[in-house]
């Protein structure tokens, strides 16, 4: 029992230094590793221009895969996202970036995506691009997608249904399941923003 209590001793010990460093400890929800979500993209955005995750991700950013033709989900998830945006700059966190990154580049042009963009949030920015570079935003963020082509336009597309929160020069720091609601978002959000 000794040898046991002092192992747990000498872990505890060994960890709180890192545990310590997490400037983000009290504002975790999840226990997913940064490492794990994210990294760099390169897309095409609602005025046609090529951009980069670091064109993108400038500020706090609240990132999104979805389809404009979805029925359900979707628009509600951005619609919330930019409802928590409005929220954080009412509390004094202006600068949060709602982005909207498509899994139907097929269907989702340029066009369109400013068209979805421009109607959810003045700021929020849609990115689509090369089935190709979808596919490789998606991967680095552990995007699940799966379309089911029917022959016709308007086949359904399966896909996760999270919201990332991403810092510049940090990376990923949360996530949001389709359940959270714009206050719940925005108040998480505000508690990674203060503890900067």
């Amino acid at each position: 029992m000794i040898k046991l209590a002092s192992s747990f001793a000498a872990f505890t010990l060994a960890a709180a230094p890192a545990l310590a460093q997490d400037q983000f400890a009290d504002c975790r929800a999840s226990t997913v590793g940064a490492a794990q979500i994210g990294g760099p993209f390169e897309l095409v955005d609602d005025t046609g221009a090529t951009v980069t995750d670091a064109d993108v991700i400038t500020g706090p950013t609240l990132v999104y895969f979805g389809y404009t033709f979805c029925p359900d989900v979707c628009p509600l998830d951005a619609a919330r996202n930019a409802l928590a945006v409005d929220f954080l700059a009412e509390a004094g966190h202006d600068g949060v970036t709602p982005v909207f990154i498509t899994i139907d580049p097929a269907r989702d042009t340029v066009e369109i995506m400013r068209d979805f963009a421009d109607v959810m949030h003045e700021d929020m920015i849609g990115l689509t691009g090369t089935d190709e570079q979808v596919k490789a935003a998606a991967t680095a963020y552990r995007a699940f997608y799966r379309a089911h082509r029917s022959g016709d336009e308007f086949y359904l597309v399966d896909h996760s249904s999270f919201t990332y929160l991403m810092l510049p020069e940090i990376g990923f720091v949360e996530f949001f399941r389709s359940g959270a609601s714009a206050d719940e978002v925005a108040e998480a959000t505000a508690c990674y923003l203060d503890a900067l």
